[in-house]
């Protein structure tokens, strides 16, 4: 998730709790860093600093977690919070994901929802689940892991259900 802002949508705790995540990752805009506090009943949580993250310094800017089945890595997973132009990967966020060996980028800040491939990286923006910008949803993403690669959605708070791109007008 991303861009929470401090005040996440009444209903994502709940569908989050449900689907019963293995971890929760945070990609910055948190607001008030209670916030963090109700996800981590939820699941382990990894958290970074957004741009409006001042008063969180004990918070990374950046963050490689290696995720797996077992005890294999099936892959690398850099969390940034800025990391995108449109659909385009920013070229500094393609250098640090080679140099850390990710093959996935997850960012936040632009509350647009968002799973593609740019510069040979898959990237993820599970959108914001804190308040309405603009007409955009208020969805947070969902990776699956297992051995045979990663699957990744997005789930809308209004609805419980998954989301999908143009599937229902919002606002």
């Amino acid at each position: 998730m991303a861009d929470t802002h401090g005040a996440p949508h009444e209903r994502a705790h709940a569908l989050i709790r449900d689907l019963a995540p293995h971890a929760i990752l945070h990609a910055g805009d948190i607001g008030d860093l209670a916030v963090l506090d109700r996800l981590q009943a939820i699941a382990p949580l990894f958290a970074i600093r957004g741009n409006i993250d001042t008063r969180a310094p004990e918070l990374p800017d950046a963050l490689t977690l290696d995720v797996g089945a077992g005890s294999g890595t099936l892959l690398s997973l850099l969390v940034l919070h800025i990391a995108v132009l449109g659909p385009k990967l920013r070229a500094d966020a393609a250098r640090l994901a080679r140099e850390e060996g990710a093959g996935v980028v997850v960012c936040g800040h632009s509350h647009v929802p968002f799973i593609g491939m740019d510069r040979g990286l898959a990237v993820f923006n599970p959108g914001s689940i804190g308040p309405r910008r603009f007409k955009l949803p208020i969805v947070f993403g969902v990776m699956d892991l297992a051995p045979g690669g990663i699957r990744m959605h997005h789930v809308d708070c209004e609805t419980g259900e998954r989301w999908v791109p143009g599937a229902r007008p919002v606002g």
